[in-house]
């Protein structure tokens, strides 16, 4: 007994010490990401014109037809967006996918970043994070109660241009300004309606495909994008994408209010991880 009454005060402190530290940890990395939305915040800038047909009249008739129902004419073309959500994302498999309740804030901010911050599950399952891409720099943080880390990647190669497959895939449907025809964006028709825009940015090159509708409405996204969510966890280019609906019309933009999307879109390995529904849409 003596021994027990000295080893349980110790074994106390070393607990305290780490949740101590992990507390720590979790404000550095909050403070990190709000630094991160401050910056991608400040790329907003003048707005760079207005929108006027006679930009995408050379276009292939698909795209073509997707700006067109995208912006209205004379709208302001701007990129940065803030967006809030709610929806659920998934923990599983497409067999039991478990989804969870998932409310987030996004800061779009395309060709330079994002930055997603999102809070999932709840009771003693809750998590929150974030996932983001500033420049050269992406990272995954996600937290258990904002102590015990649960996933940690980023700084490397491969997980930034992940990233910027998300981005890219994004600003399809909540920023197309971003992909209006100019440096840095070229667009080719695959089918009467099918459109392909390839986006490079510092060194890195993205493909998206969308799908529109007679008039120019997208009904889905896909990409081939660099990812390692895979039965191996490597690496590799596969098809990532999903299905957009509910357009309203925002500051001049028709977005999509409702996606839901995952990785293997188009296979039958398909489903939607994430199921997200716009509460709100701000252009910066």
């Amino acid at each position: 007994m003596p021994m027990i009454n000295r080893i349980l005060p110790l074994t106390g402190m070393c607990v305290a010490a780490l949740a101590g530290w992990q507390l720590i940890r979790w404000r550095a990395e909050e403070k990190q990401t709000r630094a991160a939305w401050e910056q991608l915040t400040s790329t907003a800038g003048p707005a760079q014109g207005r929108f006027d047909p006679a930009m995408v009249a050379d276009l292939p008739e698909p795209a073509r037809r997707f700006f067109l129902f995208a912006i209205e004419p004379g709208a302001r073309l701007d990129s940065v967006v803030e967006i809030t959500m709610r929806g659920e994302l998934s923990l599983g498999t497409k067999e039991k996918p478990q989804y969870q309740p998932m409310q987030a804030e996004q800061l779009l901010a395309p060709p330079h970043g994002l930055v997603w911050r999102v809070r999932t599950g709840s009771g003693f399952m809750r998590a929150e994070g974030s996932d983001g891409m500033v420049g050269d720099r992406s990272w995954t943080r996600f937290r258990i109660l904002g102590l015990v880390p649960i996933v940690r990647a980023g700084g490397d190669a491969d997980h930034l241009r992940s990233s910027f497959g998300r981005l890219v895939g994004e600003a399809a449907f909540w920023a197309p300004a971003s992909l209006l025809p100019g440096a840095g964006v070229a667009w080719t028709a695959l089918d009467a309606d099918t459109a392909r825009a390839v986006v490079a940015h510092r060194g890195m090159r993205q493909q998206i495909d969308i799908r529109v509708n007679a008039g120019g409405q997208p009904l889905w996204v896909s990409m081939p994008r660099w990812s390692n969510a895979n039965p191996q966890g490597v690496y590799r280019e596969q098809p990532f994408g999903g299905e957009v609906s509910d357009f309203r019309c925002v500051q001049g933009f028709r977005v999509p209010f409702r996606v839901d999307g995952g990785n293997f879109f188009g296979t039958s390995g398909y489903f939607p991880f994430c199921r997200a529904r716009l509460l709100t849409f701000r252009l910066l």
